[in-house]
């Protein structure tokens, strides 16, 4: 049984090298897939702990937020 979750993310929210970074800042919690569609950047990941999945999906959605701050916004 896999514990499989996605985010997506918004294209006008968000900055697509955030969202990778913030991936590859996590990635030793689990593994990841990355998407790119008209309207968001969609990350799928299974984590490695089960028990951390919705800590997560909040600290790598922070993360790719503040990003994107920092780069002074969706582009």
């Amino acid at each position: 049984m896999t514990d499989l979750h996605e985010l997506r993310f918004s294209r006008r929210l968000y900055h697509g090298e955030a969202v990778d970074q913030a991936v590859k800042a996590f990635a030793r919690f689990a593994s990841f897939d990355l998407e790119q569609t008209d309207d968001h950047w969609v990350v799928r990941f299974t984590p490695n702990d089960p028990a951390l999945a919705r800590r997560l999906r909040g600290e790598l959605g922070n993360h790719a937020l503040g990003l994107t701050v920092q780069r002074g916004g969706a582009k």
